[in-house]
């Protein structure tokens, strides 16, 4: 298996909308929804060791510079959701896919991505490919699930 066939991380992550997420209609709010893309685009970071903290501590920040939410059926008050987030380019840059489904009947409502750059903390320059770091983590990632 060479290192382009291995597995790529993706995790999924259940929540239940809040009352304080919704509107007049118990629909939860079309803004919501990126903080629900963050839970899980963090889980899906802490499975290969680097979230936010170790990619401060390794010098980079990571933006997110585009972001893109298309919605197919609404999450309703109450609405158990689960998220899946999965890693799908990560060479010069990180995009991650989402999906968000009705936990019990697997029902699609939203399909999203978003797509983050390494920038230098030092000299606040954006990297033209993802710094070996990253790289690393990946590595290290797939190894363990070999």
């Amino acid at each position: 298996m060479t290192p382009d066939d291995r597995p790529l991380p993706s995790c999924e992550t259940e929540l239940t909308i809040p009352f304080h997420d919704i509107d007049m209609m118990q629909v939860a709010w079309h803004g919501h929804y990126v903080r629900y893309l963050e839970i899980a685009r963090c889980e899906l970071l802490d499975a290969i060791d680097y979230n936010y903290p170790q990619m401060q501590a390794s010098g980079f920040a990571w933006p997110v510079i585009d972001l893109r939410l298309r919605y197919a059926a609404p999450a309703l008050f109450a609405q158990r959701i689960t998220i899946e987030a999965r890693l799908t380019e990560w060479e010069n840059r990180l995009k991650i896919d989402y999906t968000i489904r009705d936990a019990q009947t697997r029902k699609r409502l939203t399909r999203a991505w978003s797509v983050q750059v390494a920038v230098g903390l030092n000299d606040h320059e954006m990297r033209l490919e993802s710094p070996p770091v990253l790289v690393e983590r990946l590595l290290a990632w797939q190894e363990a699930q070999a």
